[in-house]
């Protein structure tokens, strides 16, 4: 079978066409367990397993999506837990499932992390650590965590990267770019942007896999909150870091999980609460600099009540957009304006060309009616964000990537605070900061920075306008001036018509053949304009099943 050219300059190389046929191979299996879950003949109904022996045909859409990534390795996985991040995109659902993927990627044999380890470090592990445990603390999905000692005698943790895992990642984001691109052809799949989703997944996914940025963020917090000693960052070690290796200190503490050391500590639980949730306010609104994972595994609580804060490979950035986007929203939300509201959103969020406005309009007031009434010491900011991202799913809007990332880590903040306290008001500690950023985004000082960048853009445009004028002018005078109009629905549409004419003249040539009687003939008909006839009833009936939907209620601009 001859490959198309689009697909053999995408997969070069035997290993990537296996694993574009395991990729196949595994969404199938999980497509074909959908259809299974009508069957009611119990062996065809327990056909498919997963790989962790799971019946897939017993479980929702969005458990098998979940478990179709686990079987398709890191990648997939990763994948999977960024889409958690984006209920937007993918429903709320869906991202409430999809925050279930873990990744149990076995740890590397010790003669592969030594290998590792020397060849990063180029030269003897035993050289640069006093001691190194090559049995692994943790495994993830791209790697693995060590304890060491430091010469100097400082307990250290190592983090080092699976071996040969860069590869497959790099593998399977040319694979995932490729059926995006597939993907971006769909009418039902293109309003989601795949193309531009893979390419914002594979950014961040490289990124993590440079542990030299989690190094530089680590460098970043501990300036940052250098003057607060109630906060632990781990210290890197630049010396001991590469791309593939993180050398840290060692932070030892208990989980907030760990009721009974948390008891030991003899801490304030409420105290510990504000205080750690206020951390992570200040990396928001102080420093637009933030840790976008506040999950519990990732905080510890020190003797003394100090909290230490791990894993700074996942954070976030607040740049004046998106601060003025924010203030924005809180102006409306304050003054519960669901129109302002509607119109902050679709500058944030842009405006698809089948919006109906109205019924978002609605859609807010309702949220204002459910929210707006509450006293900010009782009002559930998780649910108010949750109920935002559900509304701009509905209405097929899509949340710019840092804005969805700073939704998900309040969520996550306000639900790991009540751990330590149930009562704990996120929308409390906000209010201020609220109003800070307000006086600050009306201030003089703001006011003449946007008016001297509205300047800047507007002398731009001064200079780029006459010159564009003057190049149409003299297109039109040359006769060069071309006009390129593109239809929305115009691709279907035409490759309708194109099917009809074929069925059309199909079936006039089978009319034709058949009244000259063309041989050969069976019964005293024209075997040519039988098969012909046959043929072009096949293709109509496909056709006019097809596009039944359209014939039914065709939606508005299908037969413009």
């Amino acid at each position: 079978m001859k490959i198309p050219s689009m697909i053999r300059s995408r997969f070069r190389f035997a290993g990537d066409l296996a694993r574009a046929a395991d990729i196949a191979r595994v969404l199938a299996k999980y497509g074909l367990a959908a259809w299974l879950t009508e069957v009611e003949w119990a062996p065809i109904h327990n056909a498919l397993k997963s790989h962790g022996g799971e019946v897939l045909s017993q479980h929702a859409l969005e458990a098998r999506i979940r478990l179709a990534l686990t079987d398709l390795g890191t990648t997939f996985i990763k994948l999977g837990q960024i889409l958690s991040t984006r209920p937007d995109i993918v429903g709320e659902a869906l991202a409430a499932e999809l925050s279930k993927l873990q990744s149990h990627t076995p740890a590397d044999a010790p003669e592969v992390v030594t290998r590792t380890a020397e060849s990063e470090l180029g030269r003897p592990i035993d050289e640069c650590f006093k001691t190194f445990d090559t049995a692994a603390l943790a495994s993830a999905s791209i790697g693995q965590v060590h304890r060491a000692r430091l010469k100097t005698g400082r307990s250290a943790i190592v983090k080092i990267q699976h071996a040969g895992i860069e590869g497959t990642i790099r593998r399977d984001l040319d694979i995932l770019g490729f059926l995006a691109e597939i993907a971006e052809k769909s009418e039902h799949l293109s309003d989601y942007q795949p193309a531009a989703l893979v390419r914002e997944f594979s950014r961040t996914l490289l990124n993590e896999l440079d542990f030299r940025r989690e190094l530089r963020n680590l460098q970043l917090f501990r300036r940052n909150f250098a003057d607060d000693e109630t906060v632990v960052f781990p210290r890197p070690h630049p010396e001991l870091t590469t791309g593939r290796l993180l050398t840290l200190d060692r932070i030892d503490g208990c989980g907030l999980t760990d009721t009974v050391a948390l008891d030991k500590l003899e801490v304030d639980r409420q105290e510990l609460a504000r205080r750690g949730a206020n951390v992570f306010v200040q990396m928001i609104f102080r420093d637009g600099f933030y840790h976008a994972d506040p999950h519990p595994g990732n905080l510890l609580i020190l003797p003394g009540g100090k909290i230490g804060l791990l894993d700074a490979g996942m954070v976030g950035r607040i740049d004046d957009i998106l601060r003025k986007q924010i203030v924005d929203i809180l102006m409306a939300a304050a003054d519960r304006d669901a129109q302002r509201m509607t119109d902050a959103v679709l500058r944030v969020c842009g405006t698809p060309a089948d919006l109906d406005r109205a019924a978002l309009s609605t859609d807010l007031t309702e949220l204002f009616d459910d929210y707006g009434t509450q006293e900010v010491g009782a009002m559930n900011v998780s649910g108010a964000l949750n109920a935002i991202t559900g509304i701009i799913h509905d209405h097929r809007l899509r949340l710019p990537g840092n804005l969805s990332m700073l939704i998900k880590c309040l969520i996550l903040l306000e639900g790991t605070s009540r751990l330590l306290n149930p009562s704990f008001s996120l929308a409390e500690l906000l209010e201020p900061w609220r109003r800070k950023l307000v006086r600050q985004q009306l201030s003089p000082r703001a006011r003449l920075k946007e008016i001297g960048r509205l300047y800047v853009d507007w002398e731009r445009a001064a200079e780029a306008i006459p010159k564009a004028v003057t190049h149409m002018i003299d297109r039109l005078e040359n006769g060069r001036l071309a006009i390129h109009l593109e239809h929305q629905h115009l691709k279907s549409a035409t490759n309708r018509v194109v099917v009809g004419m074929f069925i059309s003249s199909l079936l006039l040539a089978s009319s034709i053949l058949i009244a000259r009687d063309v041989p050969p003939r069976v019964w005293g008909l024209s075997v040519l304009g039988m098969v012909g006839y046959v043929l072009g009833l096949v293709f109509g009936f496909r056709m006019l099943w097809t596009n039944r939907d359209r014939l039914v209620a065709p939606r508005h601009g299908d037969w413009d």
